[in-house]
This record gives C-alpha cells, sequence and structure tokens, in this order.
C-alpha cells in the first residue's frame, strides 16, 4: 500500500496547520527579522521541514529525504536552468557592447523625464524581466535612470513599481512553467497542458494591471496633473503591452509573453512621438533645461536589438507546433524536440505516498515523476540563442565561454536558494503538510480568491521570486479551491498574478536596488515608499479574481 498521509497528525485542523506551517514561519523570520541571507534562511526552513515532516507527521525517513532530494533535482532542472541561461543572455548582451548601444538608443529617445520613465522603467524592464528576471530590471533600469539624471531614490521606486506587471511571465515564463509542473499530477493533466491554462489564465488578470501601471508611475513621479498632460503616451504603452500579454499568454507561449508585450509597447510609443509631443517638457526640480547637445542621437536601432529578434524567433521556432495548429510532421520542431524529453519515475518515492479523502476522492498513489525536456527547455533555447548571438555580435568561443563562467559565480548564491526552496515544497507537498494548509484556508470559502492573492504576496515577499513562490505554495493553492470547488487554475494563476506584487517590497529587490544606485543602507527608505502600493495592488488582484471565481466565470479557461 505505501506510507499514508494524515491531515491533521495533531489532532485540531488549526493546531496541525500552525505545525504545517513551521518551515514558513521560520523562512520569513530568518529573511524578514533576523536578516539571515536568502541560502541560509532557506535551508533553516528546508531542515524545520524534515523535521515536521519527520516527527509531526510521521513520514518514514526515506520518504522524507527522498522527497527533498527530488525537489532539489527538480529545481536543478525545471527552475534554475531556465533562470541561469536567460541571466546569461542578458550578459552575453553585456560583454559584446551591444548593451550600451539598446542604453544609448533608450538614453536619446527624450528628453521629457515622464516619457522617459515610460520607456526604460516600464518597456525595457518589461523586456529585461522577460529575458532574465531574477532582480536584473530593477537593478539595470534604476541604475540608467540614475544616470540620466533621475533623483536616485527615486529611480529604484520607478524602478520597482514598474517590475509588476511582467513578472508573472518573467524570465521566459518560468513562474507558470514551474507551477504547471507541480500542480499537473493535482489536476490530472499533462505539464504542458497546466502550463498553458494558467498561462491563459494569468493573461486574462494581469493586463488589467498593464493598463494602469504606466499611469500609476507618471503620477508617483509627477502628480496626477502632470500625468494628464501625457496622457496619449501613458494609454498607447499600457494599451499596447496589455492587448499583446493578453494575446501571446492566450494563443503563442507564456515563454514569449513579456518580449512580445514590452517590444511591442517601447515600439508603439517612440511610433507616437514620431509626431506627438506633450506641450511641455518635464524635468524635476532644479534641473537645467535640456540643450540640443544632451540628446543621444538615435542611430543603428535594429542592429542593438538584433540578440532580442534572435531570442523571439528560437522561442517561436521551438513552439511552432502549439502556436500553428496541423503543422506537417517535418515541419513541426516542437515535436522533434520534445522526442529528446526523458521521462523517470523516482525510485523509492513513486507511488510510495498514498493521498485519501478529502484530497482526493478515494486512496491513490501520489506520483514521483520527473521529465527533463532536454532540447524544448526554455533554458536550453535560450543558451542557443546566446550562442547564436553571440556569434552574430562577433563575439568568439573564449569570450562566450568566460560570460558562462562569470554569470556562474555572479547566480551561485541564488541557484542554492531555489534549490533548498524546491526541496521544501517538495518535502511539505509528500508529507501532507501542504494539503492540511489547503484543508485549512479552505474554511475562507467564497472570499478563498482573495486570500489567494495574499498568499502568493507573502511568498514573493520571503523568496524574492514568483516562481519560488509558485513552488512553495501552488499546490497548496489548487488544493485549496478543490477543496472549495472553485476553479484550481484561478487558484494557481492568482497564486502568480499577486505574488507579482510583493517584487517590490522583497527585501531582496530591494537590497538589488539599493545597490545599484550606490545607495546600499536605503533599503528601509524604499519599503516605506512602496509599501502600501504593494498591498493595494494585491487587494486589485484578489479583487480581480473574486470577480472571476463569482460574477465573471467565463473568463475562466477550460
Amino acid at each position: 500500500m505505501g506510507w499514508i498521509q494524515d491531515y491533521q497528525p495533531a489532532g485540531p485542523l488549526w493546531l496541525s496547520a500552525l505545525l504545517a506551517a513551521l518551515p514558513v514561519f521560520v523562512l520569513l523570520i530568518a529573511l524578514g527579522l533576523v536578516r539571515l541571507s536568502a541560502p541560509v534562511s532557506a535551508a533553516l526552513s528546508l531542515l524545520t521541514a524534515l523535521i515536521v515532516a519527520l516527527l509531526v507527521y510521521g513520514m518514514p525517513a526515506k520518504l522524507a529525504f527522498d522527497s527533498a532530494a527530488m525537489g532539489v533535482v527538480f529545481g536543478v532542472w525545471s527552475v534554475a536552468w531556465i533562470a541561469f541561461h536567460a541571466v546569461y543572455f542578458h550578459n552575453v548582451t553585456v560583454a559584446t557592447g551591444r548593451f550600451e548601444q539598446i542604453k544609448a538608443e533608450l538614453a536619446g529617445f527624450s528628453e521629457d523625464r515622464r516619457l522617459q520613465a515610460l520607456l526604460i522603467a516600464f518597456g525595457f524592464g518589461a523586456l529585461l524581466e522577460g529575458v532574465a528576471g531574477g532582480g536584473s530590471p530593477i537593478a539595470i533600469t534604476a541604475a540608467m535612470m540614475a544616470a540620466l539624471g533621475f533623483p536616485p531614490i527615486r529611480a529604484v521606486v520607478l524602478a520597482l513599481l514598474a517590475n509588476t506587471a511582467p513578472v508573472a511571465f518573467g524570465g521566459l515564463g518560468n513562474p507558470l512553467i514551474v507551477l504547471g509542473r507541480l500542480t499537473a499530477p493535482i489536476l490530472g493533466m499533462e505539464q504542458g497542458q497546466a502550463t498553458d491554462l494558467y498561462s491563459a489564465m494569468v493573461g486574462r488578470q494581469v493586463p488589467f494591471l498593464a493598463l494602469i501601471v504606466p499611469a500609476f508611475l507618471v503620477i508617483v513621479m509627477a502628480g496626477w496633473k502632470r500625468m494628464l498632460e501625457v496622457w496619449p503616451a501613458v494609454l498607447t504603452t499600457g494599451f499596447t503591452f496589455a492587448l499583446m500579454q493578453y494575446v501571446t499568454s492566450n494563443f503563442i507561449s507564456p515563454s514569449l509573453v513579456d518580449v512580445i508585450a514590452a517590444l511591442a509597447a517601447m515600439g508603439a510609443l517612440w511610433a507616437l512621438t514620431r509626431f506627438w509631443q506633450p506641450a511641455t517638457v518635464w524635468r524635476f526640480d532644479n534641473e537645467p533645461e535640456p540643450t540640443q547637445e544632451t540628446v543621444t542621437p538615435q542611430t543603428g536601432a535594429l542592429h542593438a536589438w538584433t540578440p532580442y529578434v534572435i531570442l523571439i524567433v528560437a522561442i517561436f521556432l521551438s513552439r511552432i507546433g502549439s502556436i500553428i495548429k496541423g503543422l506537417p510532421a517535418w515541419l513541426d520542431l516542437s515535436a522533434l524536440l520534445h522526442k529528446a524529453d526523458w521521462k523517470f519515475n523516482w525510485p523509492g518515492l513513486h507511488n510510495h505516498v498514498i493521498q485519501h479523502a478529502p484530497i482526493t476522492p478515494k486512496d491513490t498513489p501520489y506520483a514521483a515523476t520527473l521529465t527533463i525536456d532536454w532540447l524544448f527547455s526554455p533554458g536550453t533555447v535560450a543558451l542557443i540563442a546566446a550562442i547564436i548571438a553571440g556569434l552574430a555580435m562577433s563575439a568568439g568561443p573564449g569570450l562566450l565561454v568566460a560570460t558562462y563562467r562569470k554569470t556562474l559565480h555572479q547566480m551561485r548564491w541564488a541557484l542554492l536558494t531555489i534549490f533548498m526552496i524546491l526541496g521544501i515544497a517538495f518535502v511539505m507537498n509528500y508529507s501532507g503538510a501542504t494539503q492540511t494548509l489547503g484543508l485549512a484556508l479552505a474554511i475562507t470559502g467564497v472570499l478563498f480568491p482573495l486570500f489567494s492573492a495574499y498568499i502568493g504576496w507573502l511568498g514573493v515577499f520571503l523568496t524574492g521570486s514568483d516562481a519560488s513562490a509558485n513552488s512553495l505554495f501552488g499546490p497548496m493553492q489548487v488544493i485549496s479551491a478543490q477543496q472549495l470547488h472553485i476553479s484550481p487554475i484561478l487558484a494557481g494563476a492568482t497564486n502568480t498574478a499577486g505574488g507579482v506584487m510583493a517584487k517590490m517590497i522583497s527585501p531582496q529587490n530591494l537590497a538589488i536596488g539599493a545597490t545599484a544606485i550606490g545607495q546600499s543602507g536605503q533599503e528601509g527608505q524604499l519599503l516605506r515608499k512602496t509599501f502600501w502600493w504593494s498591498v493595494i495592488l494585491a487587494f486589485v488582484v484578489g479583487l480581480i479574481a473574486l470577480l472571476q471565481a463569482t460574477l465573471l466565470t467565463w473568463m475562466i479557461p477550460g
């Protein structure tokens, strides 16, 4: 039969839920109060998860450590492989000097600070989020705006606020890919199908935020009146991004959402300014009037953006079978890439844990299956695109290898944290702790979608990553929704979309932003300037989800 999970090991559900949540409490206290590093905090939380599994849930030691090991391996391939090569792609553009050309293009766009913020913080930040994620959009756009003359603290605040709408699809769609892979067994469907459904659902939530974030940025920076002076630019940027975000997430691929939406929004804003300009150029107080000499000429735009064109083409071709239906087999590159997939059952864990009512209608073995999609993974596609782009930019093999080593060194602690966060998630899932929390959250009833957004928000606050928050809380959200007969796709998507709003207050991202402008130690000031915006925007996501669960159920993909 195997080992049978117990969802109330401490008797009352409330007490069992408190004990099940101990790994989360440890992570919160270690990161937020004691201020330990992310890897150390994650290690303490993983140790706590194992202790809870062994002593509270009575999980056999072999199963507990097997689940932790499987979580680490899952983290290596399904999360780290994608995140690492997304950052590597960006680092190649930096190492070849192409990124400096892009910065020059952006700097020469306009002398109006409002238009610069829309283009750099919102548009270019979304592009960087879509390709690399991991805090790089905040660091790069804040540093760029500060170099252009934005007050440093304000530059970081704008970068943090803008890093909202694109985060759900960041790192080539990694948060949704992780969520799909973790919850597909719970949903009883294929991983790709689950990912596509989550992508479609999130694509029916965050575009509403994308519509308002550009106006929100300008209001925070310059006030309501000054925002109205540039309403054509605000509307053009927000509408274009939202429209392409919806279209790409629902009909193309989650891996391309931010890249396509960001490039479209930046292109639309650039096209608008060819025939429209604000009546007056707005700059910060005490700034000198702009002079013609300060404007950088726009030259070689297509040449500067070549690496991103290569990335888009590579991802499009790798997903062509799911984008264009009915292709002949010899043209379906997606199917050919999938032939290299390696699926295997984790020895000693697969079907050795038994789930039961109320989580499943009857006693059901809990699968432990891992899929390694060697060629189809967005991480592999990003690696191939980085090599092709690097060679196209005259980078030799030596530079590409050196950049790879530099990226490994740069991301070593982040990767270690990812591995342990996934270890925590798997131990909690297979021990029954996640299911206990799901049953406890089910008491929120019809208001669950509103709470769901704040659960995701807490996850990103703790980990700094939407993918990690989905790993930590995604299965719990899905199980809770199933108990309430609410769409589990909606719950998983809301965990993702709600989590987005905590990026601006995550200690990890506050530190990245402060460091980027040489203001280390000012994280508290940044937190004070962004905290309530974060809480309010998470409430907006929860409200959207609540409406979708009750009055707008037709918006939920089936």
